[in-house]
């Protein structure tokens, strides 16, 4: 697919206006149009006003430049560019430019001069060390704080230039607590933290934090698996077996428009092929988060590519649903499904919101100016490949910046419902109000859920039932700071309090339609800055825990992925250290997954900043086995309700240590950003074998119990069938290229 440049928002709208949805397509004859429309909307917009058109913003700096244009100076204009250098990745060139300005000052009467030129130089240094290091001698141990062993770097050249300034920043304002966290940070990637670290700069403790569970530690093998992909911008991630083999695929996209999506497919016998091209879906280009479900009930997964977030007016890109053929391929029919628009997105949900057996489509669009709206869309699913937006008749057709948006049936009334999340200080969730019908209708319950007793700009977010009461329960995770992330994570770990710290936000379903805000009580009141997260099992100890992926575009934002553990329900405690997966580079996408079948839960993460020079690569974190607990892995099959069984909620009674325990868990993708696998691995802890096994189906309303059932084994279910089949799927080996056995035991402590 040739698609690059987006026509302007009139032109779109006069254009759908005329045409409307794909029944008008066909009355109309404007197919044509409609392809032509899409193609443009695929391209980039090279505007020097688009912050992320960089080419196009460093041409227009070197015009002002050769004619000193008025109203910027010399400096403003070359410190701009520099910074545009950086973030293309021309780290040389930037550092050209900033020590011939630094040559040329005099900080006698310009020190405020100084230190801008003097942060930016420190910054450069530090993105060349990282250059240097994690991307010319990547390894299994490249940016994972705290930083030793294979990821201390080889070359350390780059990074005492950065030492250097950085000390000398701080004897000109010993309250840069930016300059501060980074000097400590460039210390460890050298192997000099903490004893060199001079003692009035030091940050204590960050080779420590998040050690105190005994968790072993997981290992990267994404390189070895050669699953790693090139150095990329953010994008999503989906763990799924896409052609039925019992064997879990992985594809991921990327942000930037020329950035294609890419295919590993799980050869069974522990080693991956990419078929990206083979599979067409290298053809696809853009997607800052990928979700999946099977919309047309044929049995095979289907993809949904979400386009166009943060890019504020200039993202008007379409998404793009991709049939999966069933045979290794997958064919873009966006335009014949009536998916087709324009807004800016990265977030949308698969629900049977009308519970008639087919999956419905909920997409949470950006509105950032209310002159520029870009509502909500809900499409209702026609049961013929083909769907109609009614989120206006529905009630839920909202205008707001939502960066996160999940469904689950939070009042058990059998309907699924929405929770949003938004850049905009509010919450909303929309309840299903059950009422039977092609069209469903929803109303605003975030007043009287009290979901707006705190106002807060939030963005990764998921149900879940972290307590095992059997009402899902609701994560969220604050995102109010869009400039250095450095200052109020140095500020956290120096115990000093700064305004607008973004925390986490955990909400307890009170079975009454009610959720408290527990988040104190339960250990999560610290700020992450999460983008990308998830959740999953990694003991199999029958308590959810999450992984975080942090971030923002700014470059001094070079702080850690988090891991926190669930503790019985009852708090989280922070385990990156132990399980060595604080990656200090942008994290997105996010999957919990069972890749090799051992039963112990992995996680893939696409990795990887706003810009070119803040690309990174995919990890996969293996993880060793956490102990002896059992588990059980479970692949459901809708046949009056959709195929996929989105919606179906587990539950599973075991006794542990003489104690009755149930888990429960409901048939999704996860979180908000990053999409684990349908099936579902579901952790009994020290079990020797589960008494009951329940499953309600959302259209039916069937109940299926089985009872007496051996653990460490995958099952399946079908609707309405009341047999286990067991699922003989081998567990897996990790080899490398060259067919060597790959080392998955613990990491190096």
């Amino acid at each position: 697919m040739r698609n690059k440049v987006i026509v302007p928002l009139a032109a779109v709208l006069i254009v759908l206006l005329a045409i409307g949805s794909y029944s008008a397509v066909k009355k109309y004859g404007t197919r044509r149009q409609l392809t032509s429309l899409y193609r443009q909307g695929l391209k980039p917009i090279e505007d020097k006003e688009n912050p992320f058109a960089l080419q196009t913003r460093l041409h227009y700096l070197d015009s002002l430049l050769q004619v000193h244009a008025p109203g910027y100076s010399e400096l403003d204009a070359k410190l701009l560019k520099a910074n545009i250098l950086l973030k293309l990745g021309q780290e040389k060139d930037a550092l050209v430019l900033l020590n011939g300005l630094l040559v040329h000052l005099n900080p006698e009467t310009n020190r405020a001069a100084e230190i801008r030129v003097k942060s930016l130089l420190a910054l450069t240094y530090i993105r060349m060390g990282e250059r240097n290091n994690c991307v010319g001698n990547h390894s299994a141990e490249s940016c994972i704080m705290p930083i030793r062993n294979m990821g201390v770097y080889i070359d350390p050249s780059a990074t005492r230039q950065a030492i250097d300034l950085y000390q000398n920043l701080l004897t000109l304002d010993s309250g840069d607590l930016d300059s501060r966290w980074l000097l400590n940070i460039a210390y460890m990637t050298i192997g000099e933290y903490p004893d060199h670290v001079p003692p009035q700069w030091i940050i204590p403790g960050l080779d420590t934090e998040g050690t105190s569970s005994s968790v072993l530690p997981f290992k990267d093998i994404a390189a070895d698996l050669e699953i790693n992909g090139t150095r990329s911008m953010a994008g999503g991630s989906l763990v799924e077996d896409f052609d039925k083999d019992g064997y879990l695929d992985i594809v991921t996209s990327s942000w930037g428009l020329d950035e294609p999506m890419h295919y590993f497919h799980n050869n069974g016998d522990g080693s991956f092929t990419d078929l990206s091209q083979s599979s067409g879906l290298a053809s696809i280009k853009g997607g800052l988060n990928i979700i999946q479900a099977d919309y047309n009930n044929d049995g095979y997964t289907d993809i949904l590519v979400l386009r166009g977030a943060w890019f504020r007016e200039y993202g008007k890109q379409p998404n793009t649903l991709l049939r999966n053929n069933g045979d290794g391929t997958f064919t873009d029919v966006t335009i014949e499904s009536g998916l087709l628009s324009f807004h800016p997105t990265q977030t949308a949900v698969w629900a049977d919101f009308n519970n008639d057996g087919w999956l419905d489509l909920f997409i949470g669009n950006e509105t950032t100016t209310y002159k520029d709206p870009n509502p909500s869309e809900l499409y209702i699913n026609n049961g013929d490949g083909t769907f109609t937006n009614v989120a206006a008749q529905a009630g839920c057709e909202l205008t707001a910046f939502m960066k996160g948006v999940v469904a689950a049936d939070y009042n058990r009334d059998g309907w699924p419902d929405i929770f949003i999340s938004t850049q905009d200080g509010i919450k909303i969730l929309l309840k299903n109000k059950a009422i039977p019908g092609k069209i469903p209708q929803f109303e605003d319950a975030t007043h009287a859920s009290h979901l707006d007793r705190d106002e807060t700009y939030t963005f990764p977010t998921w149900f879940w039932d972290y307590d095992n009461d059997g009402w899902p329960d609701i994560f969220a995770c604050g995102y109010d700071n869009q400039l250095s992330l450095a200052a109020p994570v140095a500020a956290q770990a120096l115990h000093r309090n700064l305004p607008h710290e973004s925390k986490m936000y955990l909400y307890h379903n009170n079975h009454d339609g009610t959720f408290s805000n527990v988040t104190d009580s339960m250990g999560l009141n610290k700020a992450v800055y999460a983008m990308g997260a998830n959740f999953g099992d990694i003991d199999n100890d029958g308590w959810l825990d999450m992984y975080l992926g942090t971030g923002n575009p700014d470059f001094r934002s070079l702080i850690p992925n988090k891991m926190f553990k669930n503790i019985e329900g009852k708090k989280f405690v922070d385990v990156t250290g132990s399980a060595r997966v604080g990656n200090l580079q942008k994290g997105h996408g996010v999957a919990f997954a069972d890749i090799n079948n051992d039963g112990n839960q992995d996680i893939f993460v696409r990795m990887g900043g706003a810009v070119p020079g803040d690309g990174y690569f995919n990890s996969f974190y293996v993880n060793p086995g956490q102990g002896n607990n059992k588990w059980i892995g479970i692949l459901l099959e809708g046949t009056k309700s959709n195929r996929s069984a989105i919606g179906a909620h587990i539950a599973v009674a075991f006794t542990e240590n003489g104690r009755r325990r149930k888990v429960f868990m409901d048939i999704n993708s996860g979180g908000s950003f990053g999409s684990s696998p349908l099936r579902k691995e579901i952790g009994i802890g020290k079990a020797e074998k589960i008494d009951q096994l329940t499953i309600t189906w959302p259209t039916s309303g069937i109940v299926q119990e089985f009872y007496n059932i051996v653990p460490n084994q995958f099952l399946m279910i079908k609707e309405g069938v009341d047999q286990l089949e067991k699922m003989d799927w081998k567990v897996l080996k990790f080899v490398d290229h060259n067919g060597k056995m790959i080392n998955c035991g613990p990491a190096a402590p």
